[in-house]
């Protein structure tokens, strides 16, 4: 920045003692400001609302003033996106965000350099959580003086809430990155965790799971292109340290960064997205300066190779439109470990004066440099056949629209309509976790069987082609055992439950009848009873196992995933 452009317009952050923050009302009156003096380089609007009413924002930059989103891709201008305050706890980017686009405004040889590229940004996204500001929920955290929550207005965690949009800022931000399509994004976080020299960490969309050539030049080309730059700026950075035991000396692993969160979300849409994590005990100021400098050198890297990028995404797209077989699960590999120069402090074990345990603390006195392992690959963990298109009962609104809201091509069927060869799958186990997670009772144990059957379709019934750029979305929302499904977050909660039941001393000889009836009923019970000898003495478990397997009182929707997949 230049003194004559933080002079005129200086952000709260650069006005206070360097652990200062903006509030959202200060963001806000900063943009406006800024828009109104400078129209033909920032436009600025309003996109929606939060939870709790609270306006959310969004601004463009473009070196030659054309706003119109229509008008841009149709000239086929990249896009790079920075989304700010997904935790406003963590409000490094917040204040960065402001200071750049500021010396965009004000710098016109730095306004030039962006070229074709469109700068898009949300400078808050989690609006209700700015608005909620004290001091003491982030525990570890060295500044700012004061910040926002990272619960929103129904205490979500925004980075969890991509896939099931409980919240109107996810639905907001579905809608809004589907329009803009960005090339490359970057969303500003503050780590937690161990306590090491760098003040900037990253995580990336993880490479193996962006996947081609896409993925391939992340990790051979712009990532090394990254680090060099960051090092060279006078802000080195490191790879997210997530930690494979208690301290970085015993090595890392890439974090597996699933739909639920913004970088596996971008990679739905083949993105390249970043997560810069600052450090959470180095001053304010120095963690403002690194998140400026990587969001510049991602920027800088954007603007001189967005060609390929966009070459890059449209073959990822359209490779996604014929792929005959899908991940849907990942593993980190261990059986690849890379290595990894790194700077750390000596960990010091001193007896606990709360507990009878041994206390951890890294003695920053004590600093040091060695190479650690570093496991950055993933692999498939499990995958399945890709279908020719999946069929959404018309009921499950809640799912065809956020098929919608990401751009899905969905076709409504005009006439009931009998598909005779059809995947279906039965539950046959989903477990919840033992608490809720973010407003949910996620399934962190999925076993179906799969079936091959006929499935009669209504008029009005979706139809949803694989044949299409926005096919991953499909499949890992829709495939129930994906990371992050649509079942897996409990949209379909409702067949895993029987809806009849039984008067025991009523039902005692019917199931005697379907005993004999049934021969396979007959078969399967032996076998229950030499496994549970415990549970004869119980009526209702008896009984109950009868009524659930037999086929004369059989609810065919029991268990039965609803979406079926046309082969």
């Amino acid at each position: 920045m230049t003194a004559a452009s933080a002079t005129l317009y200086p952000t709260p952050f650069e006005a206070g003692n360097g652990n200062r923050t903006a509030t959202w009302a200060e963001c806000v009156a900063f943009y406006a400001q800024l828009a109104e003096r400078f129209p033909g380089v920032l436009q600025w609007r309003q996109i929606g609302v939060s939870d709790t009413g609270v306006p959310l924002h969004a601004g463009v930059v473009t070196a030659d003033g054309v706003f119109d989103r229509e008008a841009l891709r149709q000239q086929g201008r990249p896009v790079f996106f920075n989304n700010n305050g997904i935790h406003p706890g963590e409000p490094e980017g917040i204040d960065a965000c402001m200071a750049l686009v500021r010396d965009l405004c004000t710098q016109p040889a730095r306004l030039a350099a962006l070229g074709d590229t469109v700068f898009l940004f949300i400078p808050v996204y989690n609006v209700d959580g700015c608005v909620n500001r004290q001091s003491t929920s982030r525990v570890n955290q060295q500044g700012p003086e004061s910040f926002g929550f990272r619960g929103n207005g129904r205490h979500l965690d925004l980075n969890r809430d991509f896939i099931k949009c409980d919240s109107l800022a996810a639905q907001v931000f579905n809608r809004f990155f589907t329009a803009w399509d960005p090339d490359v994004m970057v969303d500003t976080h503050t780590s937690n965790g161990a306590d090491y020299a760098c003040t900037m960490t990253l995580i990336p969309t993880q490479p193996d799971k962006l996947g081609g050539a896409l993925g391939g030049f992340l990790r051979e080309r712009m990532l090394p292109a990254i680090y060099g730059d960051m090092a060279r700026r006078g802000w080195p950075a490191c790879p997210y340290v997530n930690l494979l035991a208690e301290t970085p000396d015993d090595g890392i692993e890439d974090f597996l960064d699933l739909p639920r969160f913004s970088t596996g979300y971008a990679a739905l849409h083949h993105t390249i997205g970043f997560m810069p994590e600052t450090h959470m005990l180095k001053p304010y100021a120095d963690r403002v300066a690194a998140m400026r400098t990587l969001v510049e050198v991602v920027l800088a890297f954007t603007v001189a190779h967005a060609p390929r990028i966009q070459e890059l995404r449209r073959d990822a797209r359209s490779a996604a439109a014929r792929q005959a077989r899908w991940p849907l699960t990942w593993l980190n590999d261990h059986s690849r470990p890379a290595s990894l120069r790194f700077k750390g402090y000596e960990a010091v074990r001193t007896p606990s004066r709360l507990g009878s345990y041994q206390r951890l603390a890294y003695d920053r006195n004590q600093p040091w440099e060695k190479d650690i392992v570093h496991f950055d690959r993933c692999v498939e963990d499990l995958a399945v056949a890709a279908p020719k298109a999946y069929l959404v009962p018309q009921a499950w609104r809640e799912v065809i629209e956020r098929l919608g809201w990401n751009g899905v091509a969905l076709r409504r069927l005009e006439a009931d309509r009998l598909f005779e060869a059809t995947r279906v799958y039965r539950v046959q186990e989903a477990t919840p976790r033992a608490n809720a997670y973010e407003g949910h009772m996620f399934h962190d144990r999925v076993v179906l069987s799969a079936h091959t059957e006929a499935f009669q379709a209504r008029a009005g019934d979706v139809w949803v082609s694989l044949d299409q750029p926005s096919a991953r979305y499909v499949v890992e929302t829709l495939e129930p055992e994906a990371h992050d499904s649509f079942f897996r977050w409990g949209f379909f909660n409702s067949v895993l439950e029987k809806k009849e039941a039984f008067s025991a001393y009523v039902f005692e000889d019917t199931a005697l009848q379907m005993l004999q009836d049934e021969p396979e009923l007959a078969r399967v019970f032996e076998q229950w009873k030499a496994a549970h000898p415990d549970r004869l003495s119980d009526p209702q478990a008896v009984l109950g196992f009868l009524f659930a397997h037999g086929k004369r009182h059989a609810e065919p929707e029991w268990r039965r995933y609803p979406v079926v997949a046309v082969m």
